[in-house]
């Protein structure tokens, strides 16, 4: 499916070379294909989850009764244009094809048995602020295409009841293996504590990969590297604060993103192992799939000069959409200077000194994961 990645160039591998990701097919859109839609059938009334805060959706109105010794005549078909360019197109089957956008991934997910994504419970869209803000995303990752929209959703319930993500968070972690290496750090206007209001924070997620004492060992073992890059990310999600929103987003208006920053110093990008490669590759699949349109930006930071010609290589295996939002810069110290028109006015001087800000540094500010 051609879904905005949440996260690209993982761990280790930065802007990956041209041979790199033919190698691994490490393509951050991942190929879309049609959702299974079983054919209309009636339904028998389906009984609302306990934890569902929401009626059922609304059935079709009952034909009108008929009282004793009355009989219905069969009403005939209007007599169709044959000559109308209409007449060619077929019917649309049922009533889901027929309801909202946002009904539709409503109905979709309603039956499936896992119904929370990134904290939320979900509910019907009309009235429930925040499954709205994740239906939408939804659609907007897919352009406003329903069917892969509704594919793509039924594929991260999937994933979620058998990830477990928000158990994830907290999972204690090897302290050998990821201390240090993730943080996330909310920030807001003037020097008041981080509020609800998304018109007035900015998340920030930082992976430094730096900091990692063995590459080989902190992705050695992939499947607790991407258990870790998960919970990361869902607590990114607890500070965006999805389930506290009261306004709508819209294809144009989504102020619940962050902002991701990738920290590659001291790491060689000529000798890139088979680990890190494959833990790159993974991480965006795994995000790509399952936390669509939450990335804002992402800083790829104390990259080599001498790499940054590979951003033009993407341009072949990532879409332009996404593409704009990779900025690589090669001293992290100016980081900062990237932060003039945002949300939050001087925001580049909070940042850590590190990134070119006045702030407290990450391990100070930030919040990670439990290592032991």
């Amino acid at each position: 499916m051609s879904t905005q990645p949440s996260d690209d160039a993982e761990p280790g591998a930065a802007p990956a070379t041209a041979n790199t990701v033919a190698a691994n097919n490490e393509t951050p859109t991942v190929t879309e294909s049609e959702p299974d839609v079983a054919k209309p059938t009636q339904e028998e009334p389906k009984v609302a989850k306990p934890t569902e805060l929401q009626a059922a959706a609304p059935v079709e109105a009952p034909l009108p009764a008929t009282t004793a010794g009355e009989t219905t005549e069969p009403q005939s078909a209007p007599a169709q244009d044959t000559d109308s360019p209409a007449h060619d197109k077929k019917p649309e089957s049922g009533t889901a094809s027929q309801l909202p956008p946002l009904a539709q991934l409503w109905k979709a997910a309603e039956g499936h048995a896992h119904f929370e994504i990134w904290g939320v419970p979900l509910s019907d869209p009309e009235r429930h602020i925040p499954t709205q803000i994740i239906f939408q995303k939804f659609l907007n990752a897919n352009d406003g295409d329903v069917e892969k929209a509704k594919a793509q959703l039924l594929k991260t319930l999937d994933w979620r009841q058998k990830t477990q993500p928000l158990q994830l968070v907290r999972k204690m972690f090897s302290k050998a293996k990821f201390d240090g290496l993730g943080y996330v750090t909310t920030y807001t206007a003037g020097d008041e504590p981080a509020v609800d209001e998304p018109e007035q924070k900015e998340v920030f997620t930082w992976n430094l990969y730096g900091t990692a004492k063995s590459l080989d060992e902190t992705f050695g073992n992939l499947q607790e590297f991407l258990e870790w890059r998960v919970a990361l990310m869902e607590l990114g999600l607890i500070e965006l604060n999805i389930g506290g929103a009261i306004k709508p987003i819209t294809a144009d208006y989504d102020p619940y993103q962050m902002t991701q920053v990738h920290d590659y110093r001291g790491i060689s990008f000529l000798r890139q192992t088979d680990v890190a490669k494959a833990a790159s590759k993974e991480s965006i699949i795994v995000l790509g799939d399952n936390y669509p349109e939450l990335l804002k930006e992402k800083f790829f930071v104390n990259i080599p000069v001498i790499m940054g010609f590979l951003f033009g290589i993407m341009k072949v295996f990532v879409s332009k959409k996404t593409l704009k939002k990779f900025h690589p810069i090669s001293s992290g110290t100016n980081l900062a200077r990237e932060f003039v028109n945002t949300k939050v006015d001087g925001l580049g001087d909070k940042l850590p000194a590190e990134y070119g800000g006045k702030g407290a540094d990450l391990k100070t500010l930030g919040k990670a994961l439990i290592v032991e």
